[in-house]
């Protein structure tokens, strides 16, 4: 699914950052610039990042640290 549409940015783009080593979202903000123009979709980026965050690291997304 296309979660940001400014940018082209899917949730299969985010998970393979998080395959790739990304665990910050500021990080992904700025590899993949999701999230960075109208803002529109920064929630939805940032519960596709936990979720998977989550799956990556085998937790819980509650057990992830959260960035202001």
């Amino acid at each position: 699914m296309i979660v940001c549409l400014c940018h082209r940015v899917s949730d299969r783009d985010i998970a393979a950052a998080v395959q790739a080593g990304t665990r910050c979202f500021d990080v992904l903000q700025d590899d993949l610039r999701v999230a960075s123009s109208c803002g529109c979709c920064h929630d939805c980026a940032r519960e596709v990042f936990d979720s998977a965050l989550a799956c990556h690291a085998g937790t819980s997304s509650s057990d992830t640290v959260q960035t202001p």
